[in-house]
């Protein structure tokens, strides 16, 4: 009897996921950066560098110096972007530039705890108004990202409300835990970053997506399962009953990502020059 009251009450559980290279196959906006340049926001040149940024974060490798040029040139690049301008970009490419590269083997695994009734959040760097869109696409219950400062004019001023980064992925997880009543214990978390081990070590079933060396190494320390996630598919093809949402619900402002992802490779970076082989956690 008090088995089958503690099954009735049992609380909530939830399964969070990173966004870039766990669930999507690229950075979610640095991909956007020829549209931008097609929008006329920034050059061939900045195309490029952008580009090269891109390199650098699925490479996963950098040095200090080299990633805090990369952030401060990104930032100072956001910086007086029109917002509306970056959002009407970004809800005509979202469908064609994001649908193909989300990876079926996460898509299935997010069907597979909804199934269990469990709550899917994404716990992303990118910008919230990115992120927010694609969760809607993936059907995630919650989404907890980046926000970047819009000034009076309209425009990005280059500075960040609140970074979900490192260990604030991993307080955001708590935050959600108090206010939602999951149970941490019975939670699972994916990541492909060893910047991540925070959010990771916070619930009782972590799990390394196509991890980095560093989180490779980790997770091999900690009996972490390990996945492989390799084949990015339309959700469209793998659902054919898939419909996109209507424009309005896919508006997104873009500009946070390049930012917020290469700074936080900086953070990462930095630490990893201080602390040599020991991770944050």
């Amino acid at each position: 009897m008090l088995s089958v009251v503690e099954n009735c009450f049992s609380p909530r559980t939830a399964a969070f996921f990173d966004l870039d290279k766990t669930v999507i196959a690229k950075s979610s906006t640095l991909t956007f950066s020829k549209s931008f340049y097609q929008g006329g926001l920034i050059n061939r040149r900045a195309v490029l560098r952008t580009a090269y940024t891109q390199f650098v974060f699925l490479a996963g490798g950098a040095d200090h110096d080299q990633m805090e040029r990369m952030r401060e040139y990104l930032s100072a690049l956001c910086k007086g972007w029109n917002v509306q301008q970056v959002k009407e970009i970004v809800a005509e490419t979202l469908h064609d530039l994001i649908d193909p590269i989300i990876y079926d083997e996460a898509a299935t695994l997010i069907e597979e705890h909804h199934t269990a009734g469990r709550d899917v959040v994404i716990v992303s760097t990118s910008g919230a108004e990115v992120v927010e869109p694609i969760g809607e696409l993936l059907g995630a219950d919650r989404v907890v990202a980046t926000r970047m400062v819009v000034g009076d004019d309209g425009c990005f001023t280059g500075e960040i409300e609140y970074y979900a980064y490192g260990p604030t992925k991993a307080e955001a997880v708590r935050a959600l835990a108090v206010s939602e009543g999951y149970d941490l214990s019975r939670c699972y978390a994916y990541s492909d970053s060893a910047t991540d081990v925070p959010m990771l070590e916070s619930v009782g079933h972590p799990h390394a997506v196509n991890p980095d060396r560093a989180l490779r190494r980790e997770a091999t320390l900690r009996e972490w399962p390990i996945l492989v996630f390799n084949r990015p598919v339309r959700l469209k093809q793998r659902l054919p009953a898939f419909s996109m949402p209507p424009r309005p619900a896919l508006v997104a402002a873009a500009a946070v990502g390049a930012a917020a992802v290469t700074a936080g490779l900086v953070w990462y970076a930095s630490r990893r020059r201080t602390a040599g082989a020991v991770l944050p956690g």
